[in-house]
């Protein structure tokens, strides 16, 4: 199990600071990096080190992959700990790391691949046995074939863009007339903001509560989960309140979202969920996408099961149990009670 001395940080703000926090107490030294815009930020007064990494621009700075890895390298850094954003999600970042013998803190470039589309991981959760949300199979060709979906699943629909997040390139259509319009802004807007137009469709479930549990595994096989939060205070598909533990769920429904999330996670995965009610009053969840990185919430659910994530993360790069991949379970509760 290789010892970590030196942990360079590839993030900032909150994130950082808590990353800093957790190093500090498990006598881990840290770099911090920061752009010409974040010269006064807190974050890199705490590091042990701190060294600026580009201009404001953060394709210069943050997401700059070469001068990333040059800094940890020329400082020596056993590990890159990306937390959320920037490149957290970045496959060719996780490969660039191991071509470097330095440690990616978080899920390895095949999880990244295979989960962070979240058409992908769709059909990967159904690989599993895990139901999904009535909707596409796989990513929508064209607006011919939106339209063939939309009528087979029932309005409302949503058109999510498959690589998509924080409530970008989704788009609710609640009938037939407004799918092509919809169609087009939520393709343009996922190229803008993702780089990639692939759209899916799911069917749109009304008044939901959203659930997540945040879930830890192992390269081992191991996994264990850090209880559930409730997400469901939104604007505009953006969390603004956080919740742990959820009041809208029983012992009964709790236990079966918890081994949902583990199954998933066993097999290298992690899933968000949708759990409604039906006509008949009875429930049941569907998996709707992943998300695989240190989430930006994570904090609340961590600190309500007693766990820090970052210090989890941290012991996982040595190769320790139990703590190689930092990932998140979300679900959607339709609040009937």
């Amino acid at each position: 199990m290789k010892t970590l001395n030196k942990i360079l940080i590839a993030n900032r703000g909150d994130i950082a600071v808590r990353i800093i926090r957790t190093c500090r107490e498990m006598g881990i030294k840290t770099v911090a990096i920061y752009s010409d815009a974040d010269r006064d930020c807190i974050h890199r007064f705490l590091a042990d080190e701190s060294i600026c990494i580009g201009p404001g621009n953060i394709a210069k700075s943050y997401n700059n992959i070469d001068n990333i890895l040059y800094i940890a390298e020329k400082l020596e850094c056993d590990a890159i700990h990306p937390g959320f954003g920037f490149l957290s999600e970045n496959p060719e970042f996780v490969r660039r790391c191991k071509e470097k013998n330095i440690i990616f803190i978080g899920p390895s470039e095949e999880q990244m691949v295979l989960m962070g589309d979240k058409s992908k991981a769709r059909s990967t959760m159904q690989k599993l046995g895990v139901p999904v949300v009535p909707g596409s199979k796989t990513v929508l060709k064209d607006k011919e074939e939106a339209k063939k979906m939309a009528e087979k699943i029932g309005y409302p629909v949503m058109i999510k863009a498959s690589a998509g997040g924080g409530g970008r390139g989704m788009r609710i259509v609640h009938q037939a007339e407004g799918l092509e319009k919809s169609f087009e802004i939520a393709k343009s807007e996922a190229i803008s903001y993702f780089k990639n137009g692939d759209l899916y469709m799911e069917k749109f479930i009304q008044n939901p509560r959203h659930i997540e549990v945040q879930v830890f595994g192992d390269k081992f096989g191991n996994a264990i989960h850090l209880g559930e939060r409730d997400c469901s205070m939104q604007r505009r598909n953006q969390k603004m309140i956080e919740e742990s533990p959820s009041c809208y769920l029983n012992d009964e429904e709790r236990k079966g979202l918890y081994e949902s999330a583990l199954k998933a996670v066993k097999d290298g995965e992690d899933l968000e969920v949708i759990k409604k009610a039906t006509e008949e009053l009875t429930q049941e969840f569907y998996a709707i996408s992943s998300k695989m990185y240190a989430d930006a919430q994570g904090a609340a659910g961590a600190q309500g099961a007693g766990f820090d994530q970052n210090n989890m993360g941290g012991n996982a790069g040595t190769g320790a149990t139990h703590d190689d991949n930092v990932v998140d379970a979300d679900f959607e509760v339709k609040d009937d009670k």
